[in-house]
């Protein structure tokens, strides 16, 4: 499912849950929820992950094997 894809890109781009959490303006446990598939993750959130990544849609919610490859975030740019 997508919180797997959501987990590893955050840790790819070695972001702690808090600041990814920022990025969608959620608290770090709600953001804790997405990534271990407790709550659904909201439809507008994730299109700012994926903005924010810089994937596709279709790759964050597993429609897609493989993302665009994108230059790695830069912390301080949200």
């Amino acid at each position: 499912m997508y919180f797997s894809r959501i987990r590893d890109l955050r840790e790819d781009n070695e972001l702690n849950q808090e600041k990814a959490a920022s990025v969608l303006g959620v608290t770090q446990t709600t953001y804790s929820k997405y990534e271990l598939g407790k709550i659904t993750v909201p439809t507008e959130s994730l299109i700012k992950l994926a903005d924010f990544y810089k994937v596709s849609l279709d790759y964050l919610v597993g429609r897609d094997a493989g993302p665009a490859k994108a230059e790695p975030v830069r912390p301080g740019l949200y």
